[in-house]
This record gives structure tokens, C-alpha cells and sequence, in this order.
């Protein structure tokens, strides 16, 4: 009995002195109920909308009021021409228009009835079903308390709905960005971490060492074949998308694979580092999944919007590079946007693949000159 009791003391001390192992039982559940609670929303909450007032009399006033008063909306943007619409709808910051006609009070109070149309951005269909069902509810309240005080007809507010750049609500006009996000971000550094670890894990980084390469020499041709076959990768999926899907690229397919060329840069970088930092290759695997593939996943804005989300995971995913990397691939494949509405994120990627580049380079530079003494 004495040893059996040995033997479960020994077992749990190994497991507490095993940080994988310690993630996977606390930590993983912990960070799970905590991104699924609170991240991961199927309702809507402080959607950014414009509104567009051609009437400016007192029901369209009260509409706008209501709307802002209410917790599913934020009034970012209050446009004054039709023309300002595609420009705003391509610069990703709202997620729908609501424009109220002329004359509004004064059709209410003459024929009974006006038409508000609402214009919602169909590049993320969940989202954009939820923005029109919000506000066409709200329009709705509204019309009915108009109704028991002029008439009593049918409501007198009639939604008119309206998509953009996705008409029919096309699941695939979401789902084809964010595949190709998480497969770019997942080959360029989960198998290159992997790559270089299992070198050092084999032993046969040595025989790198000591070979006539540099070490920048080594690294480059070790990650080459990643870059190269992610941006098949890339032209694999635009292809698919295009005649299988019919989703086509609308904006310029240059700046699209150079954007794509960029994200690739970042996440061989990003692998670098995880390679350096590590010597198995479960633990590169593992590091990379956890720190790459959820966070891709659920916090990006890929399948959850992230403003339904509280305001810290916000900030947590600013430093995470597929959230801007699936509003530049959104915006250029879906909304036809040219670099002009785009080079904030692109600036953003630019800055942190600067970041790991200099920091896993540098810590390679070290990892290679321990190995080669």
C-alpha cells in the first residue's frame, strides 16, 4: 500500500511539474468558458450603423433617437448624399443605412404610410440578418404606436431591406476569407516552427552549423518552401471560390497577393520565434495551436463580430494579426476596396511583422550560436 501510495505522490507531482500538462487541465477549460460565455454572442449588440436623414423633421429625429437609444446600435456616421454610402460601407466601420425619406412626417400624415430603407453589409451574413431584424423590430414599435394615434390600419412605417455586396446572404462570402486567414496564418508558422524544431530534436542542426551556410542562409531555406506553397494556397482557394462558389475577387488581385505575401511574411516570422523558443516538436505544436488557432478563430471577427464582445477582448484582439488580416481579404475580395481604405491595417501587419522578424530573428541568432559551441 506504502508504495502504491508513493507511486500516485509521484504521479502528481509530475503532472504539477509539467506546465503542459497543468494548461490543459485548468487553464484550456478556464479559457474556454470565458471566450464561450462572454465572446461568443449570437445576439447583437453596438453595431455601428449610418444613418441618413433626407427628411430632418420630428419622426425621423424620433427613429434616429430610438435607434441610438437602444442597445444593439451606435450611431457612428451621419451621412448627407447617396454617394457617401459605398464609400462608408468600404471602409468596414458599420454594418449598416438607414435612410429616411423626404418629407417623411408629412407622408405619415397625408398617405398613411412612408418607406425607410435599410441597406445592410452582406460580407458577414449572420451579422447583417441580425442588423435588418433589429432594425426593422424598432421601425415596427414605432410604426404601431403611430398607428394607434392616426389610424387604424396597418403599420404605418414600411421597411424596405436591402444588401450590399451580398444580396442573396451567401454563407461562403464570410467563410472563403476566413479560410484562407486560418490557413495562411496556421502552414506559415505551425509548420514552420515545426520544420526547424524537429532539426534541433534530430540533431541535425549541428550538421547546419558547421556546413558553409549562414545562419540567415539556413533560415530563409527553411521557411522558402512555406512562403511558396501557402501562395498556392491562396491561389487554390481564390480559384475554388470563383468557379465553384462564384464568389470573385472584386478589388485588385495584385494588392490582394500582396497583402496575402505580407500576412505569410508575419506568420514565418511569428514560427521563427516559436522555433527558437522551444527544442520538441509537441511543444512548437502545441504553442502554435493555442496561441494561433482559437484566437484565429473566435476572436478575429472571422464568425463572431467582435463588437457584441465585451470591451477587453477588443483589446485583446488588436494584438492579433488574422483580426486585421480578415478585414483587409474582406474588404478587397468582397467590397472591390482599393489600398486607400485598407492601409491602416495594412500599416498594422506591416509594424508587427517588423516586430517578430526583429525579435524572432534575434533570438534565433542566440539559439544558433549556443548550438554551434
Amino acid at each position: 500500500m506504502k508504495r502504491f501510495m508513493a507511486f500516485v505522490k509521484k504521479e502528481f507531482l509530475h503532472i504539477f511539474r509539467d506546465y503542459r500538462t497543468l494548461i490543459i487541465l485548468f487553464g484550456i477549460p478556464a479559457a474556454q468558458i470565458l471566450i464561450f460565455g462572454y465572446a461568443v454572442r449570437t445576439d447583437l449588440k453596438n453595431a455601428s450603423i449610418a444613418v441618413l436623414d433626407n427628411a430632418h423633421d420630428d419622426v425621423s429625429n424620433d427613429l434616429t433617437l430610438k435607434l441610438e437609444a437602444s442597445d444593439f446600435f451606435t450611431i457612428s456616421n451621419h451621412l448627407s448624399s447617396y454617394d457617401e454610402i459605398d464609400a462608408t460601407f468600404k471602409q468596414g466601420k458599420i454594418k449598416a443605412v438607414v435612410i429616411f425619406p423626404e418629407k417623411m412626417a408629412s407622408a405619415l400624415t397625408r398617405e398613411g404610410s412612408a418607406t425607410v430603407g435599410i441597406i445592410a453589409d452582406g460580407s458577414e451574413p449572420n451579422t447583417a440578418s441580425l442588423v435588418t431584424g433589429y432594425t426593422t423590430g424598432i421601425l415596427n414599435d414605432y410604426s404601431s404606436a403611430l398607428t394607434q394615434q392616426l389610424t387604424a390600419s396597418l403599420p404605418v412605417i414600411n421597411p424596405e431591406v436591402r444588401m450590399y455586396f451580398n444580396p442573396n446572404l451567401e454563407s461562403h462570402f464570410m467563410f472563403v476569407p476566413g479560410v484562407i486567414t486560418l490557413i495562411l496564418i496556421l502552414i506559415s508558422a505551425l509548420m514552420t516552427s515545426v520544420a526547424i524544431v524537429r532539426e534541433k530534436e534530430f540533431g541535425t542542426m549541428e550538421v547546419l552549423l558547421v556546413s558553409p551556410l549562414r545562419p540567415w542562409q539556413i533560415i530563409i531555406g527553411k521557411v522558402a518552401p512555406y512562403f511558396f506553397l501557402s501562395l498556392v494556397n491562396v491561389i487554390v482557394i481564390l480559384l475554388m471560390a470563383w468557379y465553384v462558389f462564384g464568389l470573385p475577387v472584386r478589388g485588385s488581385i495584385a494588392l490582394l497577393i500582396a497583402e496575402c505575401m505580407l500576412y505569410i511574411l508575419l506568420g514565418l516570422s511569428i514560427g521563427i520565434l516559436v522555433s527558437a523558443s522551444v527544442d520538441k516538436m509537441e511543444n512548437a505544436i502545441f504553442i502554435s495551436f493555442m496561441a494561433l488557432m482559437l484566437p484565429s478563430l473566435l476572436l478575429s471577427g472571422f464568425i463572431f463580430p467582435i463588437e457584441n464582445m465585451p470591451k477587453i477582448y477588443d483589446y485583446v484582439s488588436m494584438v492579433l494579426p488574422p483580426r486585421w488580416f480578415v478585414e483587409i481579404i474582406r474588404a478587397i475580395m468582397i467590397k472591390g476596396a482599393g489600398f486607400a481604405y485598407i492601409w491602416k491595417e495594412t500599416l498594422i501587419l506591416l509594424i508587427m511583422t517588423l516586430f517578430f522578424i526583429g525579435l524572432s530573428a534575434g533570438k534565433f541568432k542566440i539559439r544558433l550560436g549556443e548550438g554551434g559551441k
